[in-house]
Formats: C-alpha cells, sequence, structure tokens
C-alpha cells in the first residue's frame, strides 16, 4: 500500500506518475498545480489535487508553500464489528486540508480504510496501522464496538487511544446496544464526534486525559507496517477496492488511475 495520506510537504503534480508503494516517489511536470494532499486510500495512495516537490526547470517561479501542521487528526469513527460485517455508525472527518473538489472522495476513502481494518482485527485488541508518516489507530472491544482513529505520525498514538477509550465508553452509554448491529451515521443519535475530532487537533489539550493513559499496555498495541500486512494470502488490494459499498464510481476512478501509474514508475 502506499500512504494512507500523502505526505504533507510540497510535491508536484499533473501529467506524471506517483509510485504506490512503501516508498512513494512525487515526479514534476509543467502542466500547472493546485493545492490538496494525497487521498487517504486505505489501502493506496489516490491522487487528487496536487501539491509539487521541486522541478529543477521551474522551481524558480514557484510561490511558497504555507508550513502543514506538524500534527493533525484526519478522522475519528466509530463502528460495530458483527458476526457479518463490520457497521459504521458514527464518524468525523477534518479534510479542510484536502482539495475542495476531492473531498467526498477522501471522505469515502477514510471510511473504507477504517471498515478494512476493524475488519481485520481481532476482538479485544488494539493496533497501529504505519504508513509512512500516518498512523491509523484501531481499538476494538471485546463487545465489538470498535474506533478508528486516522492520524499524522508525529500525533502522539497514547493519546489517540485514550481518546478512543474516552469515545466509545461514552457512545456505549448513550447509544442502546441492540442498535449497533444495524445502526448507521444516519440513525445513530451521538453528536459528539465532531467536537472531539477539533478540540483534540492540538495534542496538548488532551491533557486532562493523560492521568488515565499510563493504564494502556502499550506491549499489547500491535504496529502494523503496512495495511497489506491485514491482507489475507492471495487477496488483492484492487478486489477489496472493486468490491466496496463505500467507495463511489469516481473514487474508485482515481483509485484505478493511480495503479495505472504506479506500474508505469515500477518500470522506470
Amino acid at each position: 500500500m502506499g500512504s494512507l495520506l500523502g505526505p504533507m510537504r510540497p510535491m508536484c503534480l499533473s501529467g506524471s506518475h506517483c509510485h504506490l508503494g512503501v516508498s512513494v516517489r512525487f515526479p514534476c511536470v509543467p502542466m500547472g498545480f493546485w493545492y490538496g494532499p494525497v487521498v487517504p486510500s486505505g489501502l493506496s495512495m489516490v491522487l487528487v489535487g496536487s501539491l509539487w516537490s521541486p522541478c529543477p526547470q521551474d522551481a524558480a517561479q514557484r510561490p511558497a508553500l504555507p508550513a502543514a501542521p506538524a500534527m493533525r487528526l484526519y478522522s475519528l469513527s466509530v463502528l460495530y464489528k458483527g458476526e457479518a460485517r463490520v457497521q459504521l455508525l458514527k464518524a468525523a472527518s477534518d479534510v479542510s486540508t484536502f482539495n475542495f473538489f476531492q473531498r467526498s472522495s477522501v471522505q469515502e476513502f477514510m471510511t473504507f480504510t477504517s471498515q478494512l481494518i476493524v475488519e481485520r482485527s481481532e476482538l479485544g485488541s488494539r493496533a497501529s496501522v504505519k504508513e509512512q508518516d500516518y498512523l491509523c489507530h484501531v481499538y476494538v472491544r471485546s463487545d465489538g464496538l470498535a474506533g478508528v482513529v486516522i492520524a499524522d505520525n508525529e500525533y502522539p498514538s497514547r493519546v489517540c487511544f485514550t481518546l478512543l477509550d474516552k469515545v466509545l465508553e461514552e457512545f456505549s452509554r448513550q447509544v442502546s446496544r441492540a442498535d449497533w448491529p444495524s445502526g448507521s451515521p444516519d440513525t445513530i443519535s451521538y453528536a459528539a464526534l465532531d467536537g472531539y475530532l477539533s478540540k483534540y487537533q492540538n495534542p496538548r489539550d488532551a491533557d486532562p486525559m493523560t492521568r488515565v493513559q499510563a493504564e494502556l499496555d502499550e506491549t499489547k498495541i500491535i504496529l502494523h507496517n503496512t495495511m497489506e500486512s491485514l491482507l489475507e494470502r492471495g487477496e488483492k488490494l484492487d478486489d477489496l477496492v472493486s468490491k466496496s459499498e463505500v467507495l463511489g464510481v469516481q473514487s474508485k476512478a482515481f483509485y484505478k488511475t493511480a495503479r495505472k501509474q504506479n506500474s508505469c514508475c515500477e518500470i522506470m
């Protein structure tokens, strides 16, 4: 998989290619530009909008980009891991740093990512999936209630897991367990996620929570180097994306285009 979120640094893009893999290359082309990071595809990098990396031929002509935030939370989701499928119950996302016209695809891929991670995680487990500069943190309780945070790699992992503990505990008190298996974002009444996502953009705001952080046993948190480590033998990312009910036609088209570009880059 490449990165869930592209590096929050300048890069150049238009008609050239991006390498989708553990290492990612961002080439330059002279076709113009617009601001917007790379979409978190859940399992791969899908290019939307563009940033840029220095092109020798026109670097001097480019305006300087503003520095990106050192830490950021992109998504906070509550899900239910049932026997048949993973149900998204409620979600909040911050896609303000992405290209305006691609934000719906960004949200779809974050949902796709969150559901897949919960599906491949055991009950009663915590895990972090690392992809270059980004991490997806998942906590699946023994009762099937689960939470996922997609964050910048610089954001403290322990704060993410403490936040997940807090959110899931609060959610379980406010939402009847009978509603979890069949619930959806439209039917579940729980409005706190947007507030939490906004408040904890700065991890220092989590100070009141640090008193209970010591209760987290970090040795029990599984660290996956890539999303692909969660795939079963013989399972292909392309098939998962194609069969996904979460991803729309446009999002799948972005993914296919990026995969074709990746094949070209591999040859190069």
